[in-house]
């Protein structure tokens, strides 16, 4: 409990210093860039502070002071608030940059700037692109580049930003450089938040577990790849809803403008003048009056494109009034204009001088909204249309700015909670899920001794994890069952050395009632092993034989070394203990030893199911006489035909028969006998088995010393 209180207090330290850091951050980009604003250099150095933080804290903190940046300059410039995505997107390269080192490397300097450059500049092209009403700042430039003729305005736009925002981020990267000199060099990495759900791991253990081996996607990928589709779901479906809201709105409201308007001028028209109007145009009293009226509230709305007075008939539209609108010359008062095909869906209601709902139309004046309005005389007779229509290309314009502007401040929000989400499930399921497959994985793969697994439970239980939720209690659950199963294999290795002693009593056991059948044969079986264990374990070091001499080959060797004489005990007395030189029949008799030692091993085989120590038994005692060249008993086995057991129970064997006393001769020397092995090598005995045991000549003195009482 007291640990636990502790890393609270320490994490809430942390977090506290982290919240100080950003402040800072934030600081350190207002005051840059008022600095450069208000002396007129066209640079902004507003991102400074972003990748610094970025740097020593780590994506989070870096999001968070890029947006809340670009939140307050917006409050001075509006336009701040849309590119700030692109401080955000700034900040999550920042970090990543850091994790890889690119800040200390000139290389990697480089490559941040480049990239800096990409997103400030390249990125940044496109909002004054697509959003009327932002300038951009490199709008002489663009113009230097568009004049050259190489380019169109979109590439001169594109290289101009880029070009106006290299010097920026070059400058912003060496600031920081500076600054994070002046930072101690312990703390670059450790200002971020931190949330620790378990024991916090190290720096070593994080990027091992980054790193570990997964067969398709690491849950850091799934999780960061769901979250990112949820949330860009989520705000497409939230950005097309209120772009079909945005944009119902604006033309209903624009067709309220375009009735408001075509109704106020119905007003200022006198109705009983109307034919008069049309038989002698301006030169009609009141005509130049009423005319200058319908101007003056056409141009008291940059909305409406048109304004104009119709009189429907069936000929044509018959003009009553066209005002001047720019580009678009006016119709002279009498004219009749053919009907569009836009109007004919119409045309039924406004000769019957009915009213009608704004329309949409698209013909030779363009992609219009209009809305018609009757104008009546004293007897009710609608004698003409006050029309006003509103350019829909500037609707247009207004839906593609809304959309840009939802679209970049989106993507600042989208990229914010990406961040802080991919925080909380990195320190609430990602490291504790990793932590646990981690250890899990250890203690599978913990060395064979008791020790090593009980320290790896130990390390298991010290992970600590308090996530409060399902994923605790598994945690807790795995716990409890590494426990048991550490005591089970505690158990069970004291059963099996149990039963390894037991095994290795009785094979001793068998040996020595073999050996006690001998009498000329003191303690062979002890120093055969021993020279067995020499030579294996020697050629395993040289890599001699390294796809078959393992641990288990090892131990299955040496355990059943005594074994190899087992089939002495069917020789008889007289053969196997006579004083002097056998007879070619005897010999034949006592030749017999290995066969009979086969069997007797092939029986104890069949007794025990799968896997067996006692093969290697089988294989000494059967075929430790054959010869390197083929010409050795029982089988006439050569080469590494002959298992490889057998070859060194060969040398093992000869040696010790060699340098001990027998009935019919005294022990060789040392010299002598070691003369005699090696003029053995390649047609008696395995070449390498030799040359390991000749390379062993040391340990080999200390068992001769031990056994036979015979100095070096």
């Amino acid at each position: 409990m007291k640990g636990d209180k502790n890393r609270v207090i320490s994490q809430g330290k942390q977090n506290v210093t982290a919240l100080l850091v950003c402040a800072a951050g934030v600081a350190l980009n207002i005051l840059l860039g008022a600095l450069v604003s208000s002396s007129g250099l066209p640079l902004y150095l507003d991102t400074v502070g972003t990748i610094t933080v970025a740097i020593i804290g780590g994506y989070l903190p870096g999001v968070l002071v890029g947006f809340i940046t670009n939140i307050i300059r917006s409050f001075s410039n509006p336009t701040a608030l849309y590119y700030g995505s692109l401080s955000v997107l700034i900040a999550v390269f920042a970090a990543r940059f850091s994790r890889r080192g690119w800040h200390k490397k000139p290389l990697g300097i480089a490559g941040m700037i480049a990239v800096f450059t990409l997103i400030g500049g390249g990125l940044g092209a496109l909002i004054p692109l697509f959003m009327d009403g932002i300038s951009a700042e490199s709008e002489s430039l663009n113009a230097i580049i568009s004049g050259t003729g190489f380019f169109g305005p979109e590439v001169s736009c594109f290289l101009s930003k880029l070009i106006m925002d290299l010097p920026d981020k070059t400058l912003a990267v060496f600031l920081t450089l500076i600054i994070l000199h002046l930072i101690p060099q312990k703390l670059h990495g450790r200002l971020g938040f931190t949330d620790w759900m378990q024991k916090p791991v190290s720096e070593a253990d994080e990027l091992m577990t980054s790193g570990m081996n997964v067969r398709v996607l690491s849950l850091r990928s799934k999780i960061l790849s769901v979250l990112g589709v949820s949330l860009i779901s989520v705000s497409a479906v939230a950005a097309g809803i209120g772009m079909r809201v945005y944009q119902k709105t604006i033309e209903n409201e624009h067709s309220r403008l375009a009735k408001g308007t075509a109704r106020i001028a119905a007003n200022v028209l006198d109705s009983r003048s109307i034919e008069e109007y049309l038989e002698n145009g301006r030169d009609t009293e009141g005509y130049a009056e009423t005319e200058k009226l319908l101007k003056e509230i056409l141009n008291s709305s940059t909305d409406i494109a048109y304004l104009y007075v119709y009189q429907i008939r069936e000929d044509g539209c018959h003009v009553v009034f066209d005002i001047d609108a720019g580009d678009v010359r006016a119709e002279e008062p009498g004219t009749v204009i053919p009907f569009e095909q836009s109007i004919f869906d119409h045309l039924p209601d406004l000769l019957a001088s009915r009213p009608i709902e704004p329309f949409i139309t698209d013909d030779r004046y363009g992609h219009l909204l209009t809305a018609y309005h009757p104008v009546y005389d004293p007897s009710g007779k609608c004698v003409c249309y006050a029309v006003a229509d509103v350019d829909m290309s500037l609707l247009e314009s207004m839906e593609r700015d809304f959309l840009a502007e939802m679209v970049t401040v989106f993507l600042g929000f989208l990229i914010l909670f990406c961040a802080f989400g991919f925080w909380m499930l990195q320190y609430h399921l990602i490291l504790p899920v990793t932590a646990i497959t981690q250890f899990v994985d250890g203690l599978s793969d913990a060395a064979n001794t008791q020790e090593a697994i009980d320290e790896q439970v130990k390390r298991f239980r010290s992970i600590d994890i308090h996530t409060g939720d399902e994923l605790e209690e598994l945690y807790r659950s795995l716990c409890r069952m590494t426990v048991s199963q550490a005591e089970q294999m505690r158990n069970v290795r004291k059963l099996s050395d149990s039963t390894a002693k037991m095994q290795d009593g009785l094979i001793v056991t068998m040996a020595n009632m073999v050996e006690n059948r001998d009498s000329d044969t003191g303690a062979h079986i002890q120093k055969t092993a021993a020279y067995v264990r020499i030579i294996v374990e020697g050629l395993q070091k040289k890599g001699y034989y390294a796809g078959k001499i393992s641990d288990k080959f090892i131990s299955d060797v040496v355990r059943s070394a005594p074994l190899h004489d087992v089939g002495k005990i069917h020789i008889p007395d007289e053969v196997l203990n006579k004083p002097g030189k056998l007879t070619e029949e005897e010999y034949e008799i006592m030749k017999t030893h290995t066969v009979a030692g086969k069997i007797i091993m092939e029986n104890a085989i069949s007794t025990v199911e799968g896997e067996n120590y006692l093969k290697e038994a089988r294989n000494m005692a059967a075929y430790h006489h054959e010869r390197w060249d083929g010409s050795g008993y029982p089988e006439g086995l050569h080469g590494e035909v002959i298992p490889l057991s057998a070859r060194i129970m060969a040398i093992a064997d000869v040696f010790d028969a060699l340098t001990s006393r027998r009935i019919y001769k005294p022990a060789f020397p040392l010299d002598k006998a070691l003369e005699i092995i090696e003029e053995g090598k390649g047609t008696q005995f395995d070449p390498r088995c030799v040359e390991v045991f000749m390379e062993s000549l040391a340990e080999v003195k200390v068992i001769l010393k031990k056994y036979n009482n015979q100095d070096e």
